[in-house]
This record gives C-alpha cells, structure tokens and sequence, in this order.
C-alpha cells in the first residue's frame, strides 16, 4: 500500500510540474497519468484529478487575485455558464461509455496542443460592447513600461457559450479546460492575454469544484487516491512555478506539444483498441 501511495504521489508531482511550466494545469496530465501509468479506472481518475484541480487552483490564484491580473467581475458573469456545464459534465461522466470518455479527452489533448501554438500576444480592445459595459467588465492592466492600459471587452454571450462547452468537459473529464476558458477570454472576448490567464485560473477551481461535488455525491471520489494526488499536483505545480521564469517559453511550449500529441495517441488508441 506505501509503494502504491508513493506512486501515486511521484505521477502527481510530475503532471503538476508540467502543468504549471505549461500553463494548462495539472488536470490535464494527471487523468492520462492515473489511467495509462496507474492503470485505473476513467471515472476514478476524474474524480482524482477534478479535487486537486481545486487545490492548485486556490493556491495558484491568489498571487494573480492580490497583484490585479484576475478580472473578477468576469469570472462571476461567465462562472455561471461554466458551473452550468461542469454539473452536467460530471453526470454524464457517471453514464457516458468508457471509450467515448477517452476519445474525447484525445480531441482535447489534440486541441489544447492546438492552443499551445497559437497563443500570442494581447489584442487590446478600446471600445466594448453595450452588456459589457451595462455588466462593468471592462478593466485596468499594466504594460511592459509600467503604464497603466484600459481595456474593455466584446462578445460576451459567445464567450459565455465556449464557456458552457469548457465547464463540459471540465466535469467529464477530470481537467480544469484552462485552454478553453482562456480561448474564449483571448480570441473571442479580446481580454489581454494575462488577463484572461489569471482569470481562468480563477475560475478552473470553482468549476472543478462544482463537477467534484456530483463525483463525490455518486462516490466516485476515493479519498485514499485524492489525497496524494491532490498533494503531489500542488508540490509539482509550486515546484514549476518556480522554474518558469528561467525556463526557455519556445522550447517548453514546443516539448507540450509533442506530450500533449502523444497523450492524445494513446488516449485514442485505448478507446479504439478497447484496452
């Protein structure tokens, strides 16, 4: 039992390290860790991985919440989409096939990957939309020089709905759909990137929170497996917190890419095979 909850802890601090040098949370390598090299069920995985999804989330967030970065006005209007979708993503975790669990965690390695290569700089909008104004959204940032910017936001209906669809997956699929929610910010809402970063940190607890909840009500949860996990992805995600800001960005998000492929490979050939 002592070596299995020392593996356990050793997978975890790993994806929470890569997690956090890449961005994309420690949900979205603990699922294919607990699944391909601990050999444990899907829904048990989720389950695992959405309750240190909140833990690092808390911890992760606060720098951002205490400097400014995370809008939280914005979090509030669009955690009612994602919350939403992350309920009805954990029940239907509870009913969906096995295979089909897998072949969609594939497609969104294969689109978090995507997102890893695509993601630029900061398109500053100067003239919002009418619900963003009636709803306050807009915000202040700093620029590299220190001078405080302006900026507002547009399209928050279509950011609402990529929203639902992040909450989705986030409650089928154990991960906090950090790519989504900052896709929907960034390209859609036109949030600066840091922005919608810290913001989405903010909101991957709450909404992994809400899917843990439905995990927990259906006993899923095994709180012997949740507990190292939890603390190994935030060990992991302080460690790479630390490591990031001497790391080479190009190479690391080109190293993700090629993980985040190869997960997506063998997450859609055990769906096909039927391992």
């Amino acid at each position: 039992m002592f070596e299995i909850l020392v593996s356990l802890l050793a997978l975890a601090i790993g994806a929470g390290f890569v997690g956090a040098l890449s961005g994309l949370g420690g949900g979205v390598f603990i699922v294919p860790a607990l699944v391909i090299g601990a050999h444990m069920p899907m829904t048990v995985a989720i389950g695992a991985s959405l309750i240190s999804v909140v833990a690092t989330s808390a911890g992760a967030s606060v720098a951002f919440v205490r400097d400014g970065w995370t809008n939280l006005k914005v979090a509030m209007v669009l955690e009612c989409a994602t919350v939403t979708g992350a309920v009805t993503g954990a029940y239907l975790a509870g009913v969906i096939p096995t295979v089909i669990l897998e072949l969609l965690f594939a497609l969104m390695m294969l689109q978090s990957a995507y997102f890893s290569l695509r993601k630029q700089g900061d398109d500053i909008i100067e003239h919002g939309d009418p619900l963003a104004k009636k709803l306050d959204l807009m915000g202040e940032v700093p620029d590299e020089g220190g001078r405080t910017i302006h900026y507002e936001i547009v399209h928050v209906p279509g950011g609402a709905a990529l929203m639902v669809v992040a909450g989705l997956m986030s409650g089928l699929l154990g991960i906090g759909s950090g790519a989504l929610k900052v896709m929907a910010m960034d390209y859609i809402m036109h949030i600066p990137l840091k922005v919608s970063s810290a913001t989405s940190n903010f909101m991957i607890g709450v909404t992994a929170g809400a899917g843990a909840l439905v995990f927990l009500a259906r006993g899923d949860v095994a709180t012997v497996i949740a507990a190292p996990v939890a603390l190994g992805v935030t060990a992991g995600a302080l460690l790479g917190s630390r490591i990031l800001p001497y790391a080479n960005v190009r190479w690391l998000r080109l190293g993700f890419v090629v993980i985040l492929l190869l997960i997506a490979v063998e997450m859609g050939w055990r769906a096909l095979s039927g391992i």
